[in-house]
């Protein structure tokens, strides 16, 4: 049996750099959302990003589709920032752009019009990444955010059932953040991994990649993606497969997802070879779907689809298909062990029957603003701040909690 090999690091004295009311861990569409709600309700907010630059993989992986905010029968189920984020994404988009895959809000969403009306079209949009990114940071800094890019997290530390300080580390060293509560977005569960939390890690994640192509000095969009399941198996998807939490298979998923774009470039000029095709805006960041999540006091199900949770903070629809609503029940945003320590995103419980659902841009948006608001409010007991006061201040701030027919 083999050893892996080891050193000794010696022990040292990280120095505190700051302590934050609520610290988010990750800036994607989740971490915006949290750390604006958080902000927003008043709390010292600091926002960790390991890349330069907010939204994740809506931006930096140009997944464009800003997903139904609606149940696809002519009902708004999603208000609030995940609301505000859809509309600012597209606030400098006059007209539909086919070549580059993006479209603005559809008319009968800017107006009154009746369920029918809206039933046959879903309140969604595509956007400009790169206006996306700029106005995250722009939403940040206007509710006073503090930001900080290159930074990784390395390790958390707790003590009588909560995070104290986030270990990380960024251009000036190793260091320590304390905070009151903490907002796990990594989108996969990292904060929860090292704080002791039951997880769940799948190792099913296939080859995808969104860029854009250069033809012809015309810019065009393409969203490639292997085969997945739904239901986040390897048995009817195709491979290679990926663990998105194991540093070799992370880079591997990037460098694999790039060798299957040059292929799909060779075609395209073997196809029309008087073309000009070159690539010209690649995903920076690799296009998992289902990594690592939370397995919390409860986790969503695809049978809670029209169901009702005492604790319920918010709907959700599908975007595969029109009519499913589920509610999110504040248990499936919280950790157990550690009682400031919540979580957004597509690391929330939901199991493998829901989560292709609620990973999308709408639902890590909504859940990022219940996270942000209840850290603000609850602190170092977040996870049991009274749901009614979480509720009303929700209701207060435009979102829908309560339940649809």
């Amino acid at each position: 049996m083999s050893h892996q090999p080891t050193v000794s690091e010696p022990a040292r004295c990280l120095p505190v750099r700051a302590h934050h009311d609520v610290v988010v861990v990750g800036g994607g569409i989740a971490g915006v959302a949290a750390a604006l709600a958080a902000a927003r309700n008043g709390a010292r907010t600091c926002l960790l990003e390991k890349q330069f630059g907010l939204g994740g993989l809506a931006t930096l992986g140009n997944v464009i589709v800003y997903l139904p905010i609606c149940d696809g029968n002519g009902r708004q189920v999603m208000s609030g920032i995940a609301e505000e984020l859809l509309l600012r994404s597209v606030r400098d988009l006059r007209r539909k752009q086919d070549g580059l895959g993006m479209e603005p809000v559809p008319d009968c969403w800017t107006r009154e019009a009746s369920l029918e009306e809206r039933s046959k079209k879903r309140y969604l949009c595509r956007f400009n990444p790169f206006t996306l990114q700029l106005e995250l940071e722009l939403l940040l800094a206007e509710a006073g955010v503090e930001l900080w890019y290159d930074t990784r997290l390395c390790d958390v530390v707790c003590a009588a059932g909560r995070v104290t300080h986030l270990v990380i580390e960024n251009k000036s060293g190793r260091s320590a953040v304390g905070c009151e509560a903490v907002v796990d977005a990594s989108g996969d569960a990292d904060v929860c991994a090292l704080a002791g939390e039951e997880t769940e890690t799948l190792d099913s994640n296939v080859l995808a990649s969104w860029h854009y192509v250069l033809r012809d000095g015309q810019v065009g969009l393409r969203a490639k993606t292997h085969r997945y399941s739904p239901l986040a198996q390897r048995e009817g998807a195709e491979g290679p497969f990926f663990d998105g939490t194991d540093a070799r298979q992370v880079t591997d998923h990037l460098l694999h997802s790039r060798a299957w774009v040059r292929e799909m470039l060779a075609a395209e000029r073997a196809a029309a070879p008087d073309a000009e095709i070159a690539p010209f805006a690649l995903g920076s960041i690799p296009a998992f779907r289902m990594t690592r999540r939370l397995v919390g006091a409860y986790s969503l199900t695809a049978d809670d689809d029209h169901g009702w949770f005492d604790d319920t903070v918010g709907l959700t629809g599908d975007w595969r298909k029109r009519g499913p609503v589920w509610p999110i029940p504040f248990r499936s945003l919280a950790g157990c062990r550690q009682r400031n320590l919540l979580v957004a995103g597509r690391c929330i419980s939901a199991d493998t029957t829901v989560w292709d659902a609620t990973r999308a841009i709408p639902t890590c948006a909504l859940t990022g603003e219940v996270a942000g608001t209840a850290a603000a409010l609850g602190g170092p007991t977040a996870a049991d701040l009274p749901v009614e006061a979480l509720r009303t201040r929700l209701r207060e701030r435009g979102n829908l909690v309560d339940r649809i027919d």
